[in-house]
């Protein structure tokens, strides 16, 4: 029954819509702006940097909290509630279970659980996107090294499935983004 509870918790901490509520003070419907996408990345470029530095914060918060309580009973249950905040900011209960691409949840969830993969996976999306200022390209290289990036730390072995299971989920999410970048289409970050 602990493990229910972790699991009920970290996904209503996760459905928390962070940019969504954000843009909701200032009257914007994210899911009508720009990317349509409620993360911070799409805040950012619907209401300046101030409220996108916020969902970013937000969104990273909630993915350390709920790891963070789940680590409190145990390694199997901090697992369980990075996996339910994951869930729950992709598919929010509170948003009609649409949601956000994960990445800035998934570096606060990892953040926790394998602190060194994740700075490296975050320096990995540093250079790619200070190189090509696509923000979806830099996303998901970050979420495709994880993985392997676990692994070159000598995290356990479950650490290594749960963040090939993120990171599927996230380039998953991002196939809109995987064929702009095919079709030339994307758009830079700042343009």
């Amino acid at each position: 029954m602990k493990l229910l509870g972790i699991a009920i918790i970290a996904y209503l901490i996760g459905s928390f819509p962070t940019g969504y509520l954000l843009a909701r003070s200032r009257g914007v419907d994210l899911f009508r702006y720009g990317s349509g996408n409620i993360g911070a990345t799409n805040v950012w470029r619907v209401l300046g940097p101030v409220f996108g530095l916020v969902a970013l914060a937000g969104d990273v918060g909630k993915g350390a909290v709920a790891v963070y309580l789940g680590s409190r009973a145990g390694h199997w249950p901090a697992v369980v509630a990075g996996a339910c905040v994951l869930a729950g900011h992709s598919w929010s209960l509170f948003l009609r279970f649409r949601g956000g691409k994960m990445i800035a949840t998934a570096l606060g969830v990892f953040l926790m659980l394998t602190p060194k993969a994740a700075l490296a996976a975050f320096v990995l999306w540093a250079a790619v996107f200070g190189l090509s200022r696509y923000v979806s390209l830099a996303s998901i290289i970050a979420a495709g090294s994880l993985p392997v990036l676990i692994g070159v730390f000598g995290y356990p072995g479950s650490y290594i499935l749960f963040g090939l299971l993120a990171a599927g989920v996230a380039i998953y999410r991002h196939r809109s983004n995987i064929r702009r970048l095919l079709d030339g289409t994307e758009h830079r970050f700042g343009r």
